[in-house]
């Protein structure tokens, strides 16, 4: 009783203070360049992507229609991450509002949240395609396309709404100095002043509901694949099956491989820098990669492409 009362006469957290990705001056103008130049080049990629879906109807399809979705919440992904990102490369360490912070997180969560669910169902539709193909133009059919897409983005959204609630809860009296890019759960959670444990079940159940559920969906979705792959006659038709997964499987691996090393996790996370480099792998790396490795490598694009040139 008497901590809770000298925990409430102590003076909230009004603003936090980003180390960013590297306090070393040295090299922080080079990495500025090199940021900024791939945060353009990922907002070009993807906006191509989406005016190419969006202008040809040979590319009005369900795995176009998953990819546009994709590209686009890339666009927003990189959005929400890498202006702090350049900030903190700018000026060296810099201060956030509490309120601009909590923002930030509920954006970046719901659309991590949001990226795995279309993973899933991207995972899903080759699944329907190659394993039941008679049956693709009913199973994926557009309103089924679009309740899925529409349900990633409200879920996402939804699972956002209860951690950020959790954690701006939370009381924060202490130290303010957040060890990362931008504001995360973990350096969050690290810094407040409050028994964590609750907000810590609900961020490592929302977790496992999210990241290990729409995982298994993949692996589920892409054994079959598998299977059914290896029981084609013929050897180019598994050329081709094998072709349409592989790059998604690779997207898949780099993307959960860092995201669930990092989230799920009942307990606070120690090892600060090892955070921040997997962190530019799943908010830089990965929505720079995307549009190369689903269109840019794809046969039908290429045919638009070559549409466009004079």
């Amino acid at each position: 009783m008497e901590r809770d009362v000298e925990l409430a006469n102590m003076t909230r957290v009004q603003q936090f203070v980003l180390l960013g990705l590297s306090t070393r001056p040295d090299i922080r103008d080079a990495l500025f360049v090199v940021f900024l130049a791939l945060y353009l080049l990922t907002l070009l990629e993807n906006s191509l992507i989406i005016y190419l879906i969006g202008s040809h109807r040979e590319l009005h399809k369900p795995m176009y229609f998953f990819l546009g979705n994709l590209s686009c919440l890339e666009m927003c992904y990189v959005s929400v991450t890498m202006p702090s990102l350049l900030v903190g490369l700018w000026t060296g360490p810099y201060r956030v509002p509490f309120t601009a912070c909590m923002t930030q997180l509920f954006f970046f969560v719901s659309l991590i949240c949001t990226e795995c669910t279309l993973l899933a169902s991207m995972a899903y539709d080759r699944y329907v395609a190659i394993c039941r193909p008679l049956h693709y133009p009913l199973l994926m059919r557009p309103q089924v396309c679009q309740a899925l897409a529409l349900s990633s983005w409200l879920g996402g959204f939804f699972v956002s709404a209860v951690k950020t609630k959790c954690i701006a809860s939370l009381s924060y009296c202490g130290p303010n100095v957040l060890n990362q890019f931008f504001c995360d759960v973990s350096p969050l959670l690290n810094l407040s002043c409050t028994h964590v444990a609750l907000t810590e079940l609900v961020d490592f159940i929302s977790a496992i509901v999210i990241f290990c559920g729409t995982l298994l969906v993949s692996l589920a979705s892409y054994a079959a694949i598998g299977v059914t792959v290896l029981h084609m006659p013929s050897a180019a038709a598994r050329h081709k099956a094998f072709s349409t997964c592989a790059s998604h499987l690779v997207v898949v691996g780099i993307f959960y491989s860092a995201a669930l090393f990092i989230y799920c996790r009942p307990s606070r996370i120690k090892s600060m820098d090892l955070n921040k480099v997997l962190s530019v792998i799943y908010t830089v790396v990965t929505p720079l990669c995307n549009p190369i490795i689903y269109c840019l490598r794809n046969k039908e694009v290429h045919a638009v492409l070559l549409k466009m040139l004079p």
